[in-house]
């Protein structure tokens, strides 16, 4: 405890005339009010409920005893009304007070600010802590939780055999989803081993796979009745278990582990029969909208083809005026055919007299005769053109025989020259080429010179 704080010296009434200190009631039970609440601090106190009163004004009042002693307690309404379960007498609670002195009595009171039940605390912790190591490994994680069948065949119940709760859920699901078959795996909920025989249920669906899901649960209680659902091995076999779960522990405030690893989890155990045929629901009621819907349909049609009905009712008529429109039809159609086949007929006349001048002009005979006049009119060109061309190359000839012939050396010695070799026919043109006794060829006009050089 820490050390108390200084204490207010009590204050007096007036002296007596013989000089002694007189207090009054009232004077001394506010100053040890203010003492007691001065010196010890908010502290924690277990112990049992007697006596337990609730008047109408909302405050608690009742004794907390144990085996040698007991001590009055009020908790007034703005606290009391946090408190998760209801006092009663011979429960054992935890509450957290302080010490004071109700003055109009002058009894020694604790003023409870917190109550919980006896071990709730270390519950709590305990809850927490393993609270915290689950959602570590992942067992808590929306993305491992597995999504609900669509039609359940057959729904295992895990909980007591009897219990309410279990007459809850097979009555909603009798009543919502008779094709269901229901079966129930009874196990103890509450007490020593519950939670063994809830994990071995679980582990045991697993295995055999006959159902298509699981409803895992019980009805409301203290934190100590539902304690079964918040043991670890209950938890693991939550996760493991390879058919979709439903967690439907207690009322909507309970949240257990199992709720939390659950694939889904349901504040009731009826919702939770109700969460596992609400796709049946569904599809009756989607089954009643199509039946409506086909209804009103078939109706329309109906309606629309005796609307056709009497459409064709009215346009029909007497056998003999439809005689007389057909047969007038057919002289029309008559009519048209002959006009077609006479059109038809001189087209093709005036066709085949095209195609027999067409014929005509590409007989052979004709052919031959046009090819024999074009024959004589190219042959009688070609002589007229060859004439012409011997003619013009004849002269052409000639006059270049007569250029050939200005050029020619014989034109030139025929006007008196001469040309002089020698024995190698070599062309002498100056004096000086020449030599004593060579001999030389004189080319004249006519004839040739032999001479020898003196």
């Amino acid at each position: 405890m820490p050390d108390s704080p200084p204490v207010t010296p009590l204050s007096r009434s007036p002296l007596p005339t013989d000089g002694r200190p007189v207090l009054t009631v009232s004077d001394l039970n506010r100053e040890v009010k203010q003492l007691l609440e001065g010196s010890v601090p908010l502290l924690w106190v277990s112990g049992e409920i007697s006596n337990f009163a609730a008047p109408s004004s909302g405050h608690w009042y009742f004794t907390l005893k144990d085996a040698r002693a007991q001590v009055r307690c009020a908790m007034f309404r703005g606290r009391n009304q946090m408190v998760r379960f209801r006092p009663a007498n011979g429960r054992e609670i935890l509450a957290r007070a302080r010490v004071s002195l109700y003055e109009g009595r002058g009894e020694f009171q604790l003023i409870v600010e917190h109550m919980e039940e006896a071990g709730f605390g270390a519950l709590m912790r305990q809850l927490e802590e393993l609270k915290a190591r689950l959602q570590a490994e992942g067992l808590f994680d929306l993305a491992r939780k597995k999504a609900l069948p669509y039609l359940p065949a057959t729904i295992g119940i895990i909980t007591s055999p009897t219990g309410a709760a279990v007459r809850d859920m097979i009555q909603v699901l009798g009543r919502r989803y008779p094709a269901a078959n229901i079966e129930l795996i009874p196990v103890q909920v509450q007490g020593q081993g519950a939670a063994q025989q809830i994990a071995r249920a679980i582990e045991l669906a697993g295995r055999l796979q006959r159902h298509d899901l699981l409803i895992v649960g019980r009805g409301g209680g203290s934190l100590e009745d539902l304690w079964s659902f918040n043991e670890e091995i209950v938890a693991r076999a939550l996760a493991a278990c390879p058919i979709p779960t439903i967690s439907a522990v207690g009322h909507e405030t309970d949240t257990t582990i199992a709720d939390l690893v659950a694939d889904v989890r349901a504040p009731t155990p009826s919702a939770a029969a109700e969460i596992a045929s609400a796709n049946a629901a569904a599809l009756s009621e989607e089954i009643e909208s199509v039946r409506w819907r086909l209804t009103r349909a078939t109706d329309l049609l109906l309606r629309h083809l005796r609307q056709q009905v009497q459409v064709v009712g009215n346009r029909i008529r007497h056998p003999r005026e439809q005689l007389q429109n057909r047969a007038q039809r057919l002289d029309h159609l008559e009519i048209r055919l002959r006009t077609a086949i006479r059109n038809r007929t001189n087209g093709h006349t005036l066709r085949l007299e095209q195609l027999r001048r067409a014929l005509t002009q590409v007989h052979p005979r004709h052919r031959i005769e046009r090819a024999q006049v074009a024959l004589a009119q190219h042959t009688h060109g070609l002589h007229k053109s060859a004439l012409a061309l011997l003619q013009q190359k004849r002269e052409k000839v000639l006059h270049s025989a007569q250029l050939l012939h200005s050029v020619s050396p014989l034109a030139v010695l025929e006007r008196g020259y001469a040309i002089v070799q020698g024995d190698d026919k070599q062309i002498i043109r100056r004096a000086r080429d020449t030599y004593s006794g060579q001999r030389i060829h004189t080319k004249l006009a006519e004839g040739e010179i032999t001479a020898i050089i003196e």
